[in-house]
């Protein structure tokens, strides 16, 4: 989205900021840690890769046409899913839960708390950063796990020269871009969408664009929970969970 001089300016001191987080980076890993299921509960079947798509560089007047109002961006049916995200969170956690994942959901801590949004530095500025996704309650009835938590990968926050702060999680077999939009005094909204890659399927070399292919969108919230650390929350994602958590920190 544009942004004025002043915004950038509190974007490039916030990147400074990050740097000095009591988070420190992991190695990266090549295959998902799934956690172990309750007994009788199959595998997960995902694994992890370690390609990274490519996208083409920003044009000077913005990725979405110069709005910073994801309102404008957001199809109908996507933003509908964001006036859900309560019922998302409490039937996610109550069928994790109730599927013998208490303790992994208990050990999360606030990122599994969907009260645990903080105001002030909503948005992680740019810089290079590390993040992990945890997925929560299963999508189709009696398919799947009902929790899975993948190991830490590689993501990064640009801020393109046309004023766009765009997130985009770097490695792995599900892989995310797309940008972050003002919303509230404590929580941003994310607009991007998935490339796919891996064993098990083509290894997808570019990011589809939001809009290009419906079963690749995704909408969701940006929220602080710490110090130097944030989650994208997506709800109602269009594979395999009812909620899923992105955790990025510094």
């Amino acid at each position: 989205m544009r942004r004025t001089p002043l915004a950038v300016l509190a974007l490039m001191t916030t990147t400074a900021l990050a740097a000095c987080g009591d988070n420190s980076p992991a190695p990266t890993e090549a295959t998902p840690a799934v956690t172990t299921p309750a007994p009788g509960v199959p595998a997960q079947a995902a694994s992890e890769a370690t390609a990274t798509p490519q996208s083409a560089a920003a044009p000077d007047e913005g990725m979405q046409g110069g709005t910073d109002s994801w309102r404008q961006v957001v199809k109908a049916a996507d933003a509908s899913l964001l006036g859900r995200l309560d019922q998302a969170w409490r039937m996610a956690r109550a069928e994790a839960e109730d599927g013998g994942f208490s303790r992994q959901v208990e050990a999360l801590g606030p990122l599994a708390d969907p009260n645990a949004a903080q105001t002030g530095r909503i948005q992680p500025g740019p810089g290079t950063y590390r993040c992990r996704t945890i997925k929560m309650g299963r999508r189709v009835e009696g398919q799947g796990l009902a929790y899975v938590e993948y190991p830490w990968f590689a993501c990064s926050v640009e801020l393109t020269p046309g004023g766009d702060l765009v997130l985009t999680k770097t490695t792995g077999s599900q892989r995310t871009r797309g940008l972050i939009y003002p919303d509230t005094d404590r929580r941003a909204v994310y607009v991007g969408a998935q490339a796919l890659g891996g064993s098990g399927g083509a290894d997808e070399k570019t990011f589809p664009a939001y809009g290009d292919k419906a079963e690749r969108d995704q909408v969701g919230v940006i929220e602080r929970i710490g110090q130097n650390r944030w989650r994208l929350v997506l709800p109602w994602p269009k594979q395999e969970a009812k909620l899923e958590l992105l955790e990025i920190t510094g």
